[in-house]
């Protein structure tokens, strides 16, 4: 078995603001739809021309006009896009959310956008610094990123360390463990960083928050629950952002795709202590047509970089994508 080490891949337009426009059910306006004429993996972004012609309405979710933003074919371009809409630097961006613009994990913007979904983004609000006392080996964190070099927390386990450290809130942004600067530094390591602080010592984390609305304070969430059934985007069609290679419009993922991803994203958090849905739908497009684990590991290998992965996780993960495919799920 060419079992080892895995490596995720790097995750790395014209706009106006539309002043007085109302925003009705959360959804955005689309223009003209097209598939991509350029697919593949590993590819450069493909010119202007070649893209999908969509439009999405955009807004910061602590408050703003409607922006209109266009021709973007991956999360750091969006973000690019919306820092232009709303004349702000693309570094203050945290994170998206889709249809909401509460700090809400289930609506977080992963690797796809439904066509009809309308994008919060949510900016750089408060510093803090803290200090924890590890007085276990779990913190009871699940870690993920925006794709843009912001690890933020994603989920707080009921009951955990972390959970009685009130001013960590879920969409904290972890700037920096113990006075080393993190930003830039993928999630998967924040996560493996966090886990082998030593026990019963004390750890400091600089964290920077989501700006609030005055009306948007609310208590504290624990995240997005792991067992939650969430539907990819609510668009009739997705925009699919990849990390390498050009954004293709798509279908509405099938009940297969969803079940997968879920499962997947799921051991992805049991395994690693983090959550990554375009990571999770990555591996389960890669395993989809794969007739043994073997096959799937070289694929795994050939697809993916910086990344390492358990040969257990691997097991597992073909394993749940067949379940899937059996419909067991």
């Amino acid at each position: 078995m060419p079992l080892g080490p895995w490596r995720k891949k790097n995750k790395s337009t014209k706009e106006h603001l539309v002043e007085n426009e109302e925003v009705s059910g959360g959804h955005a306006g689309v223009g003209s739809l097209s598939k991509s004429a350029v697919n593949g993996a590993g590819l450069p972004p493909p010119p202007a021309n070649l893209r999908p012609k969509l439009v999405f309405h955009t807004q910061l979710a602590h408050g703003s006009p409607t922006g209109r933003i266009e021709g973007f074919a991956n999360v750091k371009e969006l973000y690019g896009k919306i820092a232009e809409a709303f004349n702000i630097s693309p570094p203050e961006i945290l994170f998206c959310t889709l249809n909401t613009h509460k700090i809400d994990m289930d609506k977080l913007l992963g690797g796809q956008i439904g066509l009809e979904d309308f994008i919060f983004a949510h900016i750089k609000g408060i510093k803090k610094e803290v200090e924890v006392y590890k007085s276990e080996d779990a913190l009871g964190l699940t870690i993920t990123d925006n794709g843009a070099g912001y690890a933020f927390i994603k989920r707080i386990k009921e009951g955990s360390v972390v959970d009685g450290v009130k001013v960590i809130c879920v969409g904290d942004h972890i700037e920096c463990i113990n006075g080393r600067n993190i930003v830039g530094t993928r999630h998967y390591e924040v996560a493996r960083m966090l886990k082998e602080l030593p026990r019963d010592k004390l750890f400091t984390l600089k964290l920077v928050e989501p700006m609030k609305a005055f009306e948007m304070l609310e208590p504290r969430s624990k995240g997005a629950k792991p067992a939650t059934d969430n539907k990819i985007g609510t668009g009739r069609g997705t925009l699919r952002l990849r990390s390498k290679g050009p954004a293709t419009v798509e279908e509405e993922p099938t009940e297969f795709e969803e079940k997968a991803v879920k499962k997947v994203d799921d051991l992805l958090e049991s395994y690693m202590g983090i959550r990554d849905t375009e990571l999770a739908a990555t591996m389960v497009e890669v395993g989809r047509d794969k007739k043994n684990p073997d096959e799937f590991a070289m694929a795994l290998d050939e697809t993916l970089g910086d990344f390492a992965f358990p040969d257990e996780f691997v097991f597992d993960v073909w394993g749940a994508i067949g379940d899937a495919k059996q419909g067991r799920f």
